[in-house]
């Protein structure tokens, strides 16, 4: 008898595996070359988005270009019956904000929010950048095309919208276009400080900055290698929480990093061909990207992008000196390099949004002991959790246990100093969502 359930627990195991991996199969084939080439097109077409640039014109600036990126998510919404909440949020930033704001100029950001089902206020965002800019980032009237910087992100997020839209999730999905990221990360400011007024619960941000070019200014050509940039720990942490890691570990186990592990495990089961790299580190050194002023207020974000970056291509003007071309334009653009990190983005942003929360309160101990004891909180949705361990020298989750619908466990025979732990929540369908490192003691 014993035997028949096991293998009948197996069996159901296997299906839900099998229509969990159908499901993200759908979805990276869904993503589409050919229309992410015509909406980055239509980008360039604008001729220059830099954020102080043109608001009026209706082929020319900023202007017309965030109010094509709405009609887009309007469109989109219209064929799923209105499942898109599309809305502009937007700031007014008075000249000398920064060294880069030489002008008064409202920072607009294009929002496209699917409401989940089950958790409207967890919320999971891809966004991209709108703006552009050349040599000076205060030239605003000069063509800045902006082709991979950042219409590909952009592009991405609004093919994203087109493909998930088809699906209904628990969680809540958001696709926006971000403004004023040359500028200082302006529009990441903004909407950042929108999701903390309204008690958004976020999950995280995928800050998609350059995801179209292959061809490094090294000379290396690389079609399937992009990085994942995340912060080791939050800047908000509390004292207390510094003193824990201290004396606990966890020094590269914040919530950042936990998404960009989150990622590198679903692209590893989803897309084999691709090579995701993770990057210990908020950004590129001395650089910054949009899920900074997220990752600013406490929330977890990462950066994903291109592994090979062209220096000639970014934040250029046009031109051509001793026979090298400079400037962002569309002919240095890989569409279907752009295809694959477009789907990375969907298949992680479904998983997470099919997800039940994560787990809450989540405790850890086994000090002089053989064994390591979990204990946690369980949440709404959740069919069970999953430990998750590794070495504390390995960058990834390597060793996981599934415990069922419980809310503590003990690992026997091993040693709690060895090793770093983990718990996440699974769902019905076998999603899993993001491993929460531990945060408090269990005192033996």
């Amino acid at each position: 008898m014993k035997k028949l359930i096991f293998s009948t627990l197996l069996l159901l195991s296997y299906l839900v595996s099998a229509q969990t991996s159908e499901k993200i199969y759908e979805i990276i084939d869904a993503v589409s070359a050919q229309r992410i080439e015509k909406d980055i097109q239509t980008l360039v077409n604008f001729g220059t988005r830099h954020t102080l640039s043109d608001t009026i014109s209706n082929t020319r600036g900023i202007g017309a270009a965030r109010r094509w990126i709405k009609q887009e998510f309007e469109t989109i919404s219209k064929s799923c019956n209105n499942c898109l909440d599309v809305f502009y949020q937007k700031n007014f930033i008075k000249k000398g904000a920064s060294d880069r704001i030489i002008k008064d100029v409202w920072v607009v950001n294009v929002v496209a929010i699917q409401k989940g089902t089950k958790y409207p206020n967890n919320y999971i965002i891809m966004s991209g950048d709108i703006d552009s800019r050349v040599s000076d980032p205060n030239n605003y009237k000069s063509d800045s095309p902006g082709a991979n910087d950042n219409a590909s992100g952009m592009a991405g997020s609004i093919e994203a919208a087109r493909v998930l839209s088809k699906y209904k999730f628990e969680n809540s999905i958001i696709y926006v276009g971000l403004s004023g990221e040359e500028q200082r990360l302006f529009g990441g400011k903004g909407l950042a400080k929108y999701a903390l007024d309204h008690n958004w619960n976020l999950v995280g941000i995928l800050n998609n900055d350059m995801i179209s070019n292959i061809t490094g200014v090294d000379g290396i050509i690389d079609n399937r290698t992009f990085r994942i940039f995340s912060e080791p720990i939050p800047p908000t942490e509390s004292e207390e929480e510094r003193e824990n890691r201290r004396k606990y570990g966890g020094e590269v186990d914040g919530i950042s990093r936990q998404l960009a592990r989150y990622i590198h495990k679903n692209v590893k089961t989803y897309m084999p061909e691709m090579n995701p790299m993770m990057v210990y580190r908020l950004d590129r050194f001395g650089r910054g990207g949009h899920h900074r002023p997220f990752n600013d207020l406490g929330f977890a974000g990462v950066r994903i992008m291109e592994a090979h970056e062209n220096y000639t291509q970014q934040h250029q003007d046009i031109r051509e000196e001793n026979g090298i071309k400079y400037g962002d334009v569309i002919e240095h653009v890989n569409f279907d390099y752009a295809k694959k990190l477009t789907a990375v983005n969907a298949i992680n942003l479904a998983s997470l949004a099919w997800a039940p929360p994560a787990p809450e309160n989540v405790a850890i101990g086994g000090i002089v002991e053989a064994s390591v004891k979990l204990k946690w909180d369980k949440v709404d949705g959740a069919k069970g959790y999953k430990i998750y361990w590794r070495d504390t020298t390995s960058p990834t989750w390597d060793n996981s246990r599934y415990v069922g619908d419980i809310s503590e466990f003990t690992l026997e025979g091993i040693v709690i100093d060895n090793y770093y732990f983990g718990v996440a929540s699974i769902g019905d369908d076998g999603f899993e969502s993001v491993v929460v490192f531990p945060n408090k003691i269990i005192r033996n």
